[in-house]
């Protein structure tokens, strides 16, 4: 994949949250708000999509309201259904879409819900498959977006293809090591691949590793998504 050209790029010294902006080939801006975790705002052809908004430390009455909620999975880390209320009005004002279910919210736009679960001994019943946990493959202005929600190295993870940037999760034991996550991108190949999900539990991720492991694969941004 070609991936989106990156425009700008915001520091929290300059922007109250980290954000970049990348252009498609129409010249569609795409602007990422990285809230943190798991949390990711999307800004694109006048809407706001977000995925997983969570964080009572955000400030979620001084962000653009949302267009479009959606939720991979009901865990505490990535549904907050006070952040909900105050992007949308509604505690329940997000969606959580069915794996396989593909919709067109707005001109341009559309977003596949696509497995994610685990497959290590010990760790199945974190993100079962049979529970329906989603990630999403979000297109727009032509662009293919990949947001993973929980998931290990799974086959349907593996199948993936034709990603320009793509948001892989990365923090034992809830979701891949390094080296599974490395293994996803590596066959995923995303024009641009932005760790995200990582950390938070008591077993370190060697972030520095998963980069240096991926040099040669694809361009890899680091952004406060710990």
């Amino acid at each position: 994949m070609t991936a989106l050209a990156l425009v700008s790029c915001n520091s929290k010294e300059t922007s109250k949250y980290a954000r970049d902006t990348f252009k498609a080939d129409d010249g569609t801006e795409i602007t990422f708000t990285y809230y943190g975790h798991a949390s990711i705002g999307i800004e694109a052809l006048g809407k706001h999509i977000y995925v997983d908004p969570v964080g009572e430390n955000i400030d979620w009455d001084g962000e653009p309201k949302a267009d479009l909620v959606l939720i991979t999975h009901d865990h505490y880390d990535h549904l907050d259904t006070n952040a909900v209320r105050i992007l949308t009005g509604k505690a329940d004002g997000y969606r959580k879409l069915d794996v396989g279910t593909v919709i067109e919210p707005f001109d341009k736009v559309s977003v596949e819900a696509v497995p994610a679960y685990n497959i290590s001994p010990g760790q199945l019943d974190f993100h079962p498959r049979e529970r329906g946990d989603a990630g999403y493959i979000i297109t727009i202005a032509g662009k293919r977006i990949y947001v993973s929600g929980d998931t290990e190295d799974n086959e349907d993870v593996l199948a993936i293809k034709n990603i320009d940037i793509a948001f892989v999760c990365c923090n034992k034991p809830y979701t891949m090591t390094v080296e599974q996550c490395a293994k996803v991108v590596k066959a995923i190949r995303p024009g641009i691949f932005i760790p995200y999900h990582y950390g938070g539990t008591d077993i370190p991720t060697d972030i520095d590793a998963l980069r240096e492991s991926l040099k040669d694969v694809t361009k890899v941004l680091i952004r406060p998504l710990e």
